[in-house]
């Protein structure tokens, strides 16, 4: 369905709006990560390896990231003892993530700072507003071809 020509285009707030909530999100969950001496995108980074998600490139998939950030980035959370990279004995050019002792304390908080701070992120909605933009947003992103979110949450 086609909602914006030319003429309209000054007028479209979305792509604002959906970008500030982002920003808006990030900075949030920044505050509550400071204690605790990591960043939102490292947060991110260590979310995805408590799924289950062990190499590089799953990381990059998942982030939109390209391998030259991500290589960056664990290397930021190798040098804070949160991760360790072991190379796959099966394929020398594969390297697998692990958590470190310290990783694992980290990430047994992460999903109760991340609660809180998604909490104050969506304090103003009612529980069906919040619902009703969960799936507004997942059926945008599936009809778009997102993997991710046609890989967790399947059709809408």
């Amino acid at each position: 369905m086609t909602h914006y020509t030319p003429e309209n285009f000054e007028y479209i707030r979305i792509g604002m709006l959906v970008g500030r909530a982002a920003l808006l999100k990030d900075r949030i969950l920044d505050g509550y990560l400071v204690p605790h001496g990591v960043t939102s995108a490292q947060f991110k980074v260590l979310m995805i390896i408590l799924q289950g998600y062990d190499t590089p490139a799953d990381l990059c998939r998942h982030l939109s990231l390209d391998s030259g950030s991500m290589t960056r980035m664990l290397d930021r959370l190798a040098q804070k003892n949160l991760i360790s990279r072991t190379r796959s004995e099966s394929d020398r050019r594969q390297v697998h993530l692990s958590l470190t002792e310290e990783g694992r304390a980290l990430n047994a908080l992460l999903p109760t700072i991340g609660a809180a701070a998604m909490n104050d992120f969506t304090a103003a909605l009612t529980p069906a507003e919040l619902q009703s933009l969960e799936g507004l947003l997942k059926k945008m992103l599936i009809a778009a071809g997102d993997a991710i979110v046609l890989e967790r949450f399947g059709d809408v």
